[in-house]
């Protein structure tokens, strides 16, 4: 496994990934290239068809989007960015983190009950199809000392 981490240049890749994994939702490069041109915001991308983008701000950290594109799904390869994430989240100084997943979306619920998220709130009708959002959350460990 190989996870990058990736800059403005890398936001056509990660625009292309993010449209195989949310074909209804999709990011164009220039959503990409502006997220990841602002300050705390970092990508993550697996060589073999998986990207996460995250943003820290002081002591949160928000995942913005992971997707892997579907002939690589469970194959590891979301499980092993998000654990990067985390860290690099850890490390940056969040203690928290938080994100919106499609209440239907059975293995991404998996993927982050796995990861210590919890339900922490619900935005009503929040996706283009209508769906509603659940909000969780994550307590971070404290890094260890370099």
């Amino acid at each position: 496994m190989s996870i990058d981490l990736v800059g403005p240049a890398y936001a056509p890749v990660l625009a292309a990934i993010h449209a195989l994994s949310f074909p209804r939702e999709r990011w164009d490069a220039a959503t990409f290239q502006q997220q990841l041109e602002m300050h705390g915001v970092l990508g993550l991308l697996d060589s073999r068809g998986g990207m996460i983008l995250l943003r820290v701000t002081a002591d949160e950290a928000e995942i913005l989007t992971l997707g892997t594109v579907p002939a690589m799904r469970r194959l590891g390869i979301a499980a092993g960015l998000l654990a990067d994430a985390l860290d690099r989240a850890a490390r940056l100084g969040a203690r928290s983190v938080f994100l919106e997943v499609e209440v239907d979306n059975t293995p991404a619920l998996g993927l982050y009950a796995a990861a210590g998220f919890a339900e922490v709130g619900r935005r009503r009708a929040y996706y283009a199809n209508g769906s509603d959002a659940l909000v969780l959350r994550a307590d971070l460990p404290s890094p260890p000392p370099d």
